[in-house]
């Protein structure tokens, strides 16, 4: 164990020495890397081995967390690049590690001084490295610190995995791969045996035309690449549609298959299964607090819940009695294909412990609430939600020009697609991708005319749009000055370009630059290559301004009631972007608690009209 108190020399304990009786007695803040692990180290390792006391996890501040907050990278390695401070992560120790860390077959491990002397030599220098990245950096604020102990609660809370139906899932799965594979063998006339390798790419471009051939063009580092990735295989199965000379119909159909195999749903099902603990069945450590460097948002970690997809089955207590007891046939009983029914039964394979239940709730259209919140000129926007209105009729109905009352179910599906594709100065480009993943494929004259609408409708939007651009774009030419749009206020003092939340949090574009196109900085999470003198940049525009200041002030209402609800002593298990689910004995106060905590915003959101859709269920996902 290296450590450092305060700014004194880095000192190493290691075992068979006696423990420091100053570490032993600390009550002070623990600084670490991804603290989590030094916690568990202590916990469960150190404190029971030495017979100290444990330290609280109140005292435990993560510098990977402070590194994110700041919208930098969160590993230490990539942290140091990116501030490009001269101390920086020393990758001999993944190699040390590998040699003294795992031990051999019969159990034990590599005795070497040199090797040893070697890892103290590197564990010190992870101290100090740690120690300069996280002075160079803001602080966490009271709040952030807080939500982050939240978040860490909630990680050893851990949620409920059925491992028995993550086991059959993956027998399911390989069975089915197993056979698809065979089946684009067969229509490749053996010329494709596996379809994540270059084999798919080759025999693809051999028998597409032109247009085909451009759809698989994507932009790379050298300028341009042929790729069959997700979105491409996607774009030449439309195309197919629409032209099968372009694309040929066997094509089409061996693009289908590989769609299957690469389904990500049997991986999830084993690392569930994988990371579920022997003794009850819990995944723990799931939510990476301020994952999301940009906005804050938290992101996943080994069991990805944040990647699962949105549709649930309709009755997934009787697929996995299917499954798990009868072990049969699951189509077409209940899907066209086994990785079909599997994808539906990802979030129902996360349940509440025996004798609990799940009760969910997901704020109802949080980031359509505050973007127009934001602005500082949406009220006629937001006395839409105060009223409770459908605010996708209400597009439909401007849109179509027809009474809210007499939107038809299509109109109505046009008005949510305008919703979820222009708040953020969204096109008709943008219009047109959000009505593929609807399943609508929109002309683009009429795509024009949506778009259009939208924004007569909503004048408050490209109002605040512009005041944005010209806030930030002011701040980064006035260094040290504050420029106000809407409720956010930009200042750039020399080197980050920062911006202020309603809530009091701030985030920024870091190492922002002025230039000829406009405002650049460097993304935290575009990670360079080896041999890279700069960390690679990204454009800031108004769309992405608008974007990011919206999902992180919902971001913050979220960590606000996550916070509420912890002081209470109510028990989340999962946070999913506008989403939180309680595992409890007693659903109904969880419910009223619920309603009361995400229903009433908090000071500094005040005027914020909020409303919720509960769902009190055994299994994740359905009722």
């Amino acid at each position: 164990m290296s450590y450092a108190f305060d700014d004194d020399a880095v000192t190493t304990w290691v075992p068979g020495q006696p423990f420091p009786q100053r570490v032993a007695e600390h009550t002070g803040q623990i600084r670490a890397h991804n603290a989590a692990f030094e916690r568990l180290i202590f916990w469960y390792v150190l404190c029971p081995d030495q017979d100290i006391p444990e330290p609280r996890l109140e005292q435990f501040y993560c510098t990977a967390t402070q590194a994110r907050a700041n919208c930098a990278p969160g590993s230490l390695a990539d942290a140091g690049r990116f501030a490009g401070a001269t101390l920086k992560k020393d990758h001999r120790g993944m190699q040390l590690i590998r040699l003294l860390s795992i031990p051999g077959k019969d159990g034990s491990f590599r005795q070497d001084s040199r090797l040893m002397a070697e890892m103290v030599a590197y564990c010190e220098q992870d101290v100090r490295a740690m120690r300069a990245i996280s002075k160079g950096m803001r602080d966490l604020s009271a709040d952030e610190l807080a939500d982050y102990h939240v978040n860490e609660r909630i990680n050893d809370r851990g949620v409920r995995v059925d491992v028995e139906l993550c086991r059959a899932a993956e027998r399911y799965a390989s069975d089915e791969v197993r056979d698809t594979q065979l089946l684009v063998l067969d229509l490749t006339g053996g010329a494709v045996e596996t379809v994540r390798g270059p084999q798919l790419l080759t025999w693809v471009s051999h028998r597409i035309g032109g247009r085909g051939h451009a759809l698989m063009e994507v932009p790379s580092d050298d300028g341009v690449r042929i790729s069959l990735d997700t979105t491409v295989r996607a774009n030449l199965q439309e195309l197919a549609a629409e032209d099968p000379e372009e694309v040929p119909p066997e094509v089409a159909e061996v693009l289908h298959y590989a769609d299957a195999i690469r389904s990500a749903s049997v991986a999830k099902f084993k690392r569930a299964a994988a990371l579920a603990d022997d003794d009850d069945g819990r995944v723990r450590g799931a939510f990476v607090f301020a994952g999301g460097a940009a906005t804050g948002r938290a992101s996943s970690f080994g069991l990805q819940v944040h990647n699962f997809p949105r549709k649930c089955a309709k009755d997934p207590q009787t697929i996995r009695d299917a499954m798990v007891r009868d072990g049969g046939s699951i189509v077409p009983r209940f899907g066209k294909r086994v990785t079909d029914v599997l994808k539906q039964m990802l979030r129902p394979a996360l349940l509440a412990s025996d004798g609990s239940k799940l009760v969910a709730a997901d704020w109802a259209s949080i980031e359509a609430r505050v973007n127009p919140w934001l602005s500082g000129d949406g009220e006629d926007k937001l006395d839409i939600f105060r009223r409770g209105e459908d605010v996708y009729k209400v597009n439909a109905a401007a849109t179509f020009h027809v009474p809210v009352a007499g939107v038809t179910g299509e109109q109505r599906q046009m008005g949510k697609i305008q919703e979820l594709a222009l708040g953020f100065a969204g096109g008709v480009g943008a219009f047109a991708a959000m009505s593929r993943i609807y399943g609508m494929k929109i002309p683009e004259p009429d795509a024009k005319r949506m778009v259009n609408a939208w924004r007569r409708a909503n004048p408050w939007a490209v109002m605040f749009w512009d005041s944005l651009e010209r806030a930030y774009t002011a701040a980064i030419r006035h260094k040290g000055k504050e420029f106000t749009a809407g409720r956010i206020t930009y200042l750039f003092d020399g080197l980050h370009l920062w911006y202020a939340l309603p809530s009091g949090r701030i985030l920024c574009y870091p190492y922002a630059r002025l230039e000829k196109e406009g405002i650049s900085y460097a993304k935290a999470a575009w990670k360079p290559s080896a041999e890279a003198t700069e960390w690679p940049r990204a454009r800031l525009w108004k769309g992405l301004a608008c974007e990011n200041c919206c999902q992180a002030t919902a971001n913050d209402i979220l960590r606000y009631t996550l916070r509420l609800l912890d002081a209470e002593g109510f028990e989340p298990v999962l946070h999913v972007h506008d989403e939180i689910v309680l595992e409890t004995a007693d659903p109904v106060t969880a419910e009223t608690a619920l309603q009361r905590a995400m229903c009433t915003p908090p000071t500094w959101a005040a005027g914020l009209p909020l409303g919720i859709e509960t769902t009190t269920m055994t299994r994740y996902g359905k009722g």
